[in-house]
């Protein structure tokens, strides 16, 4: 059988190549054999997440041609590339990339220190700010007011209150789609809306679609849910959707389910058009995969006056296809660990069935919370709030970074909560490690990918503001400093990522 989970070909694959070649050499630089330079071509195009890990490559002929080579330097490229674990092979099977054994993902930057463990540490390991105030107060004081008929029952709701699942219908009705309660489920966050629909359709050895980078903590539950991740790459740049890679890979992988991230994606902060929601609607139906739409960001626009192209579910109007998952905790705060489902009648039953071997349902007082604030309006003003505190973070980071690592490359999102950033050749994990050590924690770009890949990224976090902000920029300066000054000094462990 295939290790292979997707495929590159061959013209594709030349055409990456040749968008290398535009980056200046270093001084001095001797010229490489053409093989060797064709092997390190393909390998940085794997560790820059570019072409995914375990994706199929074109047979030795195919691509002499494209690249009008010889058939034996594409020969002596792969077996170099074998050699050093970037490839993998079988007969009948053909060669796919792979990653070197021995490189487990990163366990840092990602998981919250609590706020009494911080000191003199700035955490940019997860993308959350703190609660919009007075907001969170009003809405916990509302639900108290709301609580005591709650009280007399005995307060699992597997679906969701009742007056929520209504609210939020409503929500997504006043946005042009239709929608009834019976299509919502009240989950504990995004993070049980998703896992609760990867247990009903991708049990253990589904395969699993999923943007390359993509969320890091949705890749390790799928993984632990036994899930085979089939990573798609991002188009050129990392700015968007590659939609032919989106219809290849559902035809030929065939996923069971694929997760997308449309508005303001983690970690790259891109935002999906309507054409590219359109075109990955049609070709989900079409390769009969259910696609899971991730809208946890969608209401963090940050520029004045931009318009947001439709939600996705906006182009499946029977709801055979589209399945949306939203949350508080993003736009709104958190530690309020309320999300939702939003699916066809059937599969909304399904889920709630499921939910009883689970955790039968979500905390009422934090539903009477999110409630009392889409009825009285007071979760527009929130997260207006939200959306000018991650404006002015953005702003004060990105000046910050410019400032003092002027070599590292990034897009400045509109929206969303992280810039993902290119860091000038140097190992993401390795300034990691530097980071802990001057005082600034950031999560390393492989914990974005799937096996390894994105090692030349980080994600930083807009969650920080004003002079913390530049601190946290001199800081990761100084970590840079570090990992450079290990490469320079011949260290046995490599500081950069490309030889």
């Amino acid at each position: 059988m295939a290790q292979w989970t997707s495929a590159v070909g061959a013209v594709q694959l030349a055409r990456l190549l040749k968008s290398q070649q535009h980056r200046p050499a270093g001084p001095g630089t001797r010229r490489l054999p053409a093989y060797r330079a064709l092997a390190d071509g393909i390998r940085l195009l794997v560790l820059e997440g570019r072409v995914p890990v375990a994706a199929r490559l074109p047979a030795e002929r195919e691509l002499a041609l494209a690249l009008t080579v010889s058939r034996t330097t594409v020969a002596a490229a792969y077996e170099a590339l074998r050699t050093e674990g970037f490839l993998e092979s079988r007969r009948g099977a053909g060669s796919w990339t792979a990653v070197p054994a021995g490189n487990p993902l990163p366990a840092r930057g990602l998981e919250p220190l609590p706020p009494e463990a911080l000191g003199s540490v700035i955490d940019l390991g997860t993308a959350a700010l703190p609660a919009p105030e007075p907001w969170l107060t009003r809405a916990v004081r509302g639900a108290l007011e709301e609580l005591p008929p709650y009280a007399h029952t005995h307060g699992d709701y597997p679906a969701g209150l009742p007056a929520l699942r209504s609210m939020i219908a409503e929500r997504y009705t006043a946005r042009g789609i239709p929608t009834m309660p019976e299509q919502i489920m009240v989950t504990t966050g995004a993070m049980g809306a998703i896992d609760a629909i990867c247990h009903l359709f991708g049990g253990r050895g589904e395969r699993i679609a999923v943007e390359s980078p993509s969320y890091a903590n949705i890749l390790q539950l799928m993984r632990e849910a036994g899930a085979r991740l089939v990573p798609v790459a991002m188009a050129e740049g990392l700015t968007g959707w590659d939609l032919d890679r989106w219809r290849q890979v559902l035809r030929e992988a065939a996923p069971r389910i694929a997760y997308v991230v449309a508005d303001f994606h983690n970690p790259t902060g891109a935002l999906a058009d309507e054409d590219q929601r359109r075109r990955l609607v049609e070709a989900a139906r079409s390769a009969g995969t259910v696609l899971v739409v991730d809208e946890t960001m969608s209401e963090l626009y940050l520029e004045p006056g931009l318009e947001m192209p439709r939600r996705v579910c906006g182009f499946d109007p029977a709801g055979s296809t589209v399945i949306t998952v939203g949350s508080a905790s993003k736009a709104f705060w958190a530690g309020m660990r309320i999300g939702w489902v939003r699916a066809a009648p059937d599969v909304i039953r399904s889920l709630v069935a499921a939910r009883a071997y689970a955790d039968l349902g979500t905390p009422v007082l934090e539903q009477l919370a999110v409630n009392w604030l889409f009825t009285t309006g007071g979760w527009e003003e929130a997260v207006e709030l939200r959306r000018g505190q991650a404006r002015d973070n953005r702003d004060a980071l990105v000046a910050a970074v410019r400032r003092e690592l002027p070599s590292w490359e990034f897009e400045v999102p509109g929206g969303g909560l992280t810039l993902w950033v290119r860091t000038g050749g140097l190992s993401g994990s390795r300034l990691a490690e530097a980071g802990e050590r001057v005082g600034v924690r950031v999560p390393s770009g492989p914990r974005f990918g799937v096996d390894g890949a994105f090692e030349g990224y980080v994600r930083l976090p807009f969650t920080v503001a004003g002079a913390v902000a530049e601190e946290a920029a001199t800081r990761l300066a100084a970590a840079a400093q570090l990992v450079e000054t290990g490469a320079q000094a011949g260290n046995e462990t490599p500081r950069t990522f490309v030889a």
